[in-house]
């Protein structure tokens, strides 16, 4: 199979992490009726955790950065679990959970790191329905979570 998009991601200089492993009882990635639903990747950066509170610890462009991270693993995900990421028809919907403090209101935008970071890995393909909550805290006290459904071409 021919790895377009890969190909494209490295002329860009952008590199897929090596898919997180779970941290729980359950599996990365479930393939049903045409649609991959990838579990919670949380915000990693060269194997470390990026942890942080928006609103807190945590400025909008680090939320961000953590968000495109969570993005950048959530390809990973789909490469594994399908072989190539030329297989991707459509990112469906992206759910977005953002470590914040209560009156924090900018979880749109922290957001934006991992959506805007779709488009960018598959161009219209990459545009998706979105939620984008805050939360109390996170698994390992993280900053960002995303989980996504992903429209896959047959093999």
């Amino acid at each position: 199979m021919t790895h377009h998009i890969e190909k494209a991601l490295n002329d860009k200089g952008i590199t897929l992490p090596t898919p997180a492993a779970p941290v729980a009882s359950y599996v990365p990635a479930v393939e049903i009726n045409g649609l991959l639903h990838i579990s919670g990747q949380v915000s990693m950066a060269d194997g470390k955790l990026i942890t942080g509170r928006l609103g807190d610890d945590m400025a909008l462009e680090e939320g961000q950065q953590a968000a495109k991270a969570c993005a950048l693993m959530i390809a990973a995900q789909i490469k594994q679990a399908t072989g190539s990421l030329d297989r991707v028809d459509r990112i469906v919907k992206l759910g977005v959970f953002v470590n914040s403090i209560a009156d924090y209101t900018d979880h749109p935008k922290v957001a934006n790191g991992c959506s805007d970071m779709m488009e960018v890995i598959f161009g219209a393909a990459g545009k998706h329905a979105r939620s984008a909550v805050g939360v109390a805290a996170l698994p390992l006290g993280v900053a960002v979570e995303v989980d996504a459904i992903v429209a896959i071409k047959p093999a």
